[in-house]
């Protein structure tokens, strides 16, 4: 089943895909930047739907909302674009495999090393467990064959392909520059009389990029129109934590786009903003492709 009711296929056929996602793009990439979208899944199987405890609408709100069509303009030009199949509501890809709510599952073997966060405390982590207005989204635990049935199936596929697919860019081109491309909702105003950002840039707090390449996505957006907060309140989570490696020539950086600003009202479907902020991203990816990460020299154009 797709979700949330309409379907917008990419421009072209994937070069590669399984239950997990569709990659596109030439094998090496054409250049440094590697877009991510980890959260637009939207294959829900009849067992996920009859497994759950709400009805569909509520885990679609899990749901990066339509953001793989913030990529599709990128896909059309030829550029490495990794999109997820699978909902977040079955994995979730921005966690790490061992950020699981033990509360979830049974038959939890003894020695599982499992990681906390304030993500999985709050109800989101690798398999959500719950929302506001939804105390508990599942009927009952999973099984630990589930877990990692769903870990070998979607999760590592997804993050070896990434992986792959960063490094040939940067045996190609000297450095690879990983983009995850999120939406959020709207943010509240920082102050009286001060616009609310319509993107957060995230990088760990500089460990997964550089001060230069965050400026420089900041100002490209403002450049439109658009206000750009950095790493708050959203640093970036376990996707740019574990591909974005500075000291290997890897920098990875999230964006986290207003949903507001390219959906209709209810947040629902495609709005009018669509068009422009899909020239956002694609001027952030332009400007990013030109620029060496930790140097004052731009790339020479192609």
């Amino acid at each position: 089943m797709k979700g949330p009711g309409l379907n917008f296929s990419a421009p072209s056929i994937p070069v590669e895909s399984c239950a997990a996602y569709d990659l596109f793009g030439p094998e090496t990439p054409t250049g440094p930047v590697v877009i991510s979208v980890p959260h637009a899944g939207r294959d829900y199987d009849e067992s996920l739907l009859a497994e759950a405890r709400v009805r569909p609408e509520m885990l679609w709100r899990l749901e990066d909302r339509w953001a793989d069509l913030l990529a599709h303009p990128l896909i059309e030009r030829g550029h490495s674009v990794l999109i997820a199949r699978a909902p977040r509501a079955m994995i979730d890809l921005n966690r790490h495999e061992r950020e699981l709510d033990p509360g979830m599952v049974t038959g939890l073997p003894r020695d599982a090393a499992l990681h906390s966060s304030a993500k999985l405390r709050g109800g989101l982590g690798l398999i959500p467990r719950r929302l506001p207005g939804a105390h508990e989204l599942w009927l009952r635990p999973l099984g630990w064959g589930e877990v990692q049935r769903r870990i070998e199936r979607v999760h590592r596929p997804y993050h070896a392909v990434l992986a792959r697919t960063m490094r040939a860019a940067r045996d190609m081109h000297g450095h690879a520059i990983l983009i995850d491309l999120h939406s959020m909702p709207p943010l509240p105003p920082p102050a009286a009389g001060q616009a609310p950002p319509g993107l957060v840039l995230g990088d760990r707090f500089g460990r997964s990029a550089s001060a230069r390449l965050m400026t420089l996505a900041a100002d490209v957006a403002a450049s439109h129109g658009v206000v750009a907060a950095q790493n708050h309140p959203y640093a970036g989570g376990h996707m740019i934590e574990r591909h974005g490696r500075p000291d290997h020539g890897l920098y990875a950086l999230q964006l986290e786009f207003d949903r507001s600003l390219y959906l209709d009202a209810a947040l629902e479907h495609p709005g009018e903003g669509l068009d422009r902020m899909r020239r956002v991203v694609a001027a952030v990816v332009d400007a990013l492709a030109q620029e060496l990460p930790r140097s004052g020299y731009a790339l020479a154009a192609e």
